[in-house]
């Protein structure tokens, strides 16, 4: 088991820094998901936790012990890419026994290992298989069960999930999920994809152009983001971010009533409706904000039993709970403290 511990590092290739100033502490245990766009700095970010890369500056601590400068192989650290990398002439068995075999496990002990390993991952039938008769889930497994098999302190995964299906990625999260709660083992991951980090992380740590812009679980992240970045980032669709003279507000789609009488205790946002979508279980209305705020799209998301009462190219208005309002720093983009989430705010933007 591991903790984990990143102070001020910096990653630069030139002048150019990739991953700036981040400070992260990752408990004991902890399934931590980094979740970002292409280019943000998460997989540099895990490279030099895994000591493939070097930082700039800065320290990592894992375990208590200074890991800035230790080789790979003396960190016990195992490590999934996006490419499972298995041995297309080996057998699944031989597979995840190589790490074994490679550091002189007795054979009788490593064979013991790799299938108390196959069984909690669910290929011990496959075993004798190789990667080509083996669907892309079962070569996921199998890359899991190969890191899993040494017994490492940290677990680190880089996309594992991006090159299966929809339907695949879904049933391999809850596995995963299940897998390190039954292993305990300290976890960080690195996605591009919401849905897997919301699913998957205790804490989402939000990074863009290589800084860390918020630290929070879930419901942190998606109720109080701590900046428009993360506001506009996460959810599908994202928050809506109307712009008045004072400031920046933000509200989720699925906060918005729309239409109907005025509701006591909430904001009214003139509209003109725009398009109307339907997806099946929810309705997407699609409208364009009115004065007094500055013309921009804004969408509700309402269930598709519900009833709008609004058709394309009315104007009406969008009502908000106050409570469900955030408010954002026009200049700076940062999150506003209010009466409600005050506390979730500041935590976010301790970052960690």
């Amino acid at each position: 088991m591991a903790d984990v511990e990143l102070i001020g590092i910096e990653k630069r290739f030139e002048e150019r820094a990739v991953v700036a100033h981040v400070s992260l502490t990752v408990a004991d245990g902890e399934f931590i998901a980094i979740l970002g766009p292409s280019g943000c700095g998460k997989s540099t970010l895990l490279r030099m936790i895994a000591g493939l890369e070097h930082p700039t500056s800065g320290t990592i601590s894992i375990c208590g012990r200074d890991a800035t400068r230790l080789h790979p192989k003396d960190r016990n650290i195992a490590m999934v890419f996006q490419n499972y990398a298995l041995y297309p002439h080996l057998t699944l068995f031989e597979n995840i026994a190589f790490p074994l075999r490679v550091n002189g496990v007795p054979k009788r002990v490593a064979d013991e290992a790799v299938r108390a390993v196959a069984e909690i991952v669910s290929i011990g039938p496959l075993l004798s298989r190789k990667p080509r008769q083996v669907s892309g889930g079962e070569r996921q497994r199998a890359a899991l069960a190969r890191a899993l098999v040494r017994k490492p302190d940290l677990f680190l995964l880089d996309e594992p999930l991006s090159n299966l299906d929809a339907k695949l990625r879904q049933s391999a999260r809850e596995e995963l999920k299940l897998l390190q709660k039954k292993t305990g083992l300290t976890a960080l991951y690195v996605t591009h994809d919401q849905v897997e980090a919301m699913g998957l992380g205790d804490r989402i740590v939000v990074m863009n152009e290589g800084v860390i812009r918020q630290i929070g679980t879930p419901e942190e992240i998606y109720r109080y983001p701590a900046d428009t970045f993360v506001a506009t980032f996460i959810g599908t669709p994202p928050m809506n971010i109307v712009e008045a003279d004072d400031g920046l507000i933000g509200f989720r789609p699925e906060t918005i009533v729309p239409g109907g009488p005025e509701i006591f205790g909430s904001q009214s946002f003139p509209v003109e409706v725009v398009r109307i979508e339907y997806l099946g279980n929810v309705q997407l209305i699609y409208a364009t904000a009115l004065a007094p705020f500055k013309p921009v799209r804004v969408i509700a998301s309402i269930p598709a039993q519900s009833p709008s009462g609004v058709r394309e190219g009315d104007r009406t208005h969008f009502q908000v709970p106050l409570p469900e309002l955030r408010f954002f720093d026009k200049a700076t983009g940062l999150a506003k403290a209010t009466a409600v989430g005050d506390a979730a705010i500041a935590g976010a933007k301790s970052h960690g």
